[in-house]
């Protein structure tokens, strides 16, 4: 048997990357939902629809500074500015200004024919105006006013509930809260809303080898870079993420650390000794059955890079556990497809995955058969519509090119080859979060 007949055997005894997804996404449910102060709900889910209880703008009120009015006190003497020069031109209409009207004004007043209040942007329409003239349009009189022109019947007003009307959705069950939509729940009288909190999620990296960061590798000596990168990564799928560092392969440290984080961890992830080697201590450890401690199932799967992944749960709260490589490509690699879609389904967020388009590929590469590989590339929008994708460096230097990639480029497990020119699928990267 050839070296390529044995590779693609050893690739149909792993289990497909979609069929292992399904199996552990299906475990998880989002966390219990949580009544928050409005200041503190950004970044989280909704838990619920949320309606308005009370109408936006609250009153009848001034859009612009003027002077509030009745349209047909404008009227009276015919359309302002309508008459041409020859029946003796534009005419102005004059006013009494009873009053100034600011946007702490409370006490309610009315206009009586032939007055006007003077206005501020959001103060109390007067009982009866239904049009604000804007200052530019008069000549600024402060015990009467001359209107040189009319505005339509309506302008320069805003009435009770015309934004947000009482019963109003303002938003959506599994919708990010934004800023704007902080603003508009405020605007509508909401000062707490029900939200999926974030998930607070432990990173642990482990391995006798590994050494902290601030000095270069040497012989059996690996600096952690895992632990910091998926920190960060999980501060950016929006979980509240927490860095224990390294810990040794002692098996009985390896569990009792573990086990202490699941009084502070909805998520624990771990990064190293997935394999079937010597040194994998995290996996003959944690696939352990112990009664009341939990245990992780490790599955090799039909992904590149990195084909070990392990699930479950650890300690009496049998909180998940996610099991990823010890190589940081690898382990950037296995975040985006295992980790982050847990994070987003612990938080209640939709979509669970990456968004991804179809892109015309700008270079042929190969892939291993019978895997499904990720490789980071850089996409871009071609003028007219579409994408293009650039291949950027994978297989052992998967590392540096996800630090340049802006874009996963996805090549299924039939795929040994994708030609230049091709249409592939590529998942969207949005590092701006």
């Amino acid at each position: 048997m050839t070296a390529t007949a044995d590779a693609e055997a050893a690739a149909n005894e792993l289990m497909p990357l979609a069929e292992y997804l399904g199996r552990v996404l299906r475990r998880l449910r989002a966390l219990p939902p949580l009544d928050l102060d409005l200041t503190q709900a950004h970044g989280n889910v909704l838990a619920g629809d949320v309606y308005a209880p009370h109408p936006y703008p609250a009153f009848d009120q001034a859009a612009i500074d003027g002077y509030a009015a009745r349209w047909e006190d404008l009227a009276a003497a015919g359309r302002i500015g309508s008459h041409p020069a020859s029946e003796g031109g534009p005419r102005s209409v004059r006013l009494n200004v009873v009053g100034d009207l600011g946007a702490a004004s409370w006490r309610p007043v009315r206009l009586t024919p032939g007055t006007c209040f003077s206005v501020a942007a959001g103060a109390p329409l007067p009982v009866g105006a239904d049009v604000v003239v804007p200052v530019h349009w008069t000549d600024q009189g402060m015990a009467t006013v001359e209107i040189l022109h009319a505005p339509k019947r309506g302008s320069g007003v805003r009435r009770a509930g015309d934004e947000l009307p009482v019963g109003r959705l303002l938003a959506p069950s599994g919708a990010y809260v934004t800023p704007p939509m902080v603003a508009v729940f405020a605007a509508a009288g909401i000062g707490h809303v029900v939200v999926r909190p974030s998930p607070r999620v432990v990173v642990v990296a482990t391995g006798d080898e590994l050494v902290d960061v601030g000095r270069p590798s040497q012989p059996g000596q690996v600096v952690d870079a895992n632990s910091h990168a998926l920190t960060a990564a999980a501060v950016e799928a929006g979980a509240l993420a927490y860095r224990i560092g390294i810990c040794d392969d002692d098996p009985e440290g390896l569990r009792g650390l573990l086990e202490d984080q699941t009084l502070r961890a909805d998520l624990i992830i771990t990064t190293g000794g997935t394999g079937t080697g010597p040194g994998d201590m995290l996996r003959r450890v944690l696939a352990r059955r112990d009664p009341g401690r939990g245990a992780v199932e490790f599955t090799d799967v039909a992904l590149c890079p990195g084909t070990a992944l392990g699930f479950g749960t650890v300690g009496g709260e049998e909180v998940p556990v996610v099991c990823l490589p010890g190589e940081p490509g690898a382990a950037l690699i296995g975040f985006e497809v295992l980790a982050r879609p847990v994070i987003q389904i612990l938080a209640g967020a939709e979509p669970v995955f990456r968004p991804s388009v179809k892109a015309h590929l700008l270079e042929t590469v190969s892939s291993p058969g019978g895997l499904r590989e990720f490789r980071p590339a850089h996409v871009a929008e071609r003028r007219g519509g579409g994408y293009t994708v650039q291949p950027l460096a994978g297989g052992p230097y998967t590392l540096s090119g996800l630090a340049e990639a802006n874009g996963l480029l996805v090549l299924g497990e039939r795929v040994t080859s994708a030609a230049a020119g091709s249409t592939v699928d590529v998942l969207l990267l949005d590092r701006r979060r």
